[in-house]
């Protein structure tokens, strides 16, 4: 199983640095988190592989006031995509005219599913931009959701200012990455690895955790505490209930809310 875990966590980070370079040949507009690194670039002359990578070990220095922890695949995933980037630009052709450029596009954004699935199914701890997401939640009491849509939204707004290219690839991007990993990740399911997510009083937040599926039943069938008192007299029938935050085994926020970045 460990084999297979690690060969699936290199090879989906590989196809998703070379998504994004296909992403970036097609001319249409990149992913949010890319239209960021693409501006950056423009702006600072380095390679768009070199700043992703940085900007990984940046957002992790994030991570240290969330309290998030990172896995091995949070550190494999923050030098792999962007070295991989670099390495696959070359041997990829700048689309020339419109047809290409669409076959690009499409080809790209199933390609990123397929590695997003991978990688996520591997189990070894979210991406820099997916643990800032989860940590953001988890500190603020957002819903994952709206801590997405703040993240995204800001840094396609600091990548378009800085050069970077916004488009009908980045709107295509938001709206088909979602479904296409959803339908996937099944594909790429580990037999013996399930994931958690702890549930509290701010409501469900989830981290890419890998537990055995032995672990995983036990903890499924612990079932909530729930302690009640007798209410006082003269309001009979009536109880209060203090119910503790319990962990449940189920599909993580990852997967309901698929990366949109590693």
């Amino acid at each position: 199983m460990m084999f297979r875990r690690i060969s699936q966590l290199i090879a989906g980070l590989a196809l998703y640095g070379f998504s994004i370079a296909l992403f970036v040949r097609a001319g249409l507009g990149t992913a949010p988190w890319d239209v960021l690194h693409r501006g950056v670039s423009h702006l600072t002359g380095i390679s768009t592989g070199v700043v992703i990578i940085v900007l990984s070990f940046l957002i992790l220095l994030l991570w240290i006031p969330l309290r998030q922890k990172p896995g091995w695949g949070t550190l494999a995933n923050a030098v792999l995509v962007g070295l991989f980037v670099d390495l696959s630009m070359p041997f990829i052709p700048q689309a020339d005219g419109l047809v290409w450029q669409v076959l690009f596009l499409l080809g790209a954004l199933v390609l990123n599913a397929v590695a997003t699935a991978c990688y996520i199914s591997a189990n070894f701890g979210p991406g820099a931009r997916d643990g800032l997401m989860t940590g953001l939640a988890r500190r603020t009491g957002w819903p994952l959701w709206r801590c997405r849509t703040l993240i995204e939204v800001t840094v396609v707004a600091i990548g378009w200012a800085l050069g970077g290219v916004l488009g009908v690839g980045t709107v295509a991007y938001a709206f088909g990455i979602g479904p296409l990993v959803q339908w996937l990740m099944p594909v790429f399911a580990i037999p013996g690895v399930r994931r958690t997510t702890v549930e509290t009083n701010d409501g469900p937040v989830a981290e890419a955790v890998a537990v055995p599926v032995e672990a995983a039943a036990s903890v499924e069938a612990a079932a909530p505490v729930q302690t009640t008192r007798p209410a006082e007299a003269g309001a009979a029938g009536v109880a209060e209930s203090d119910v503790e935050p319990r962990e449940t085994v189920e599909a993580s926020a990852v997967e309901r809310f698929p990366s949109t970045a590693p």
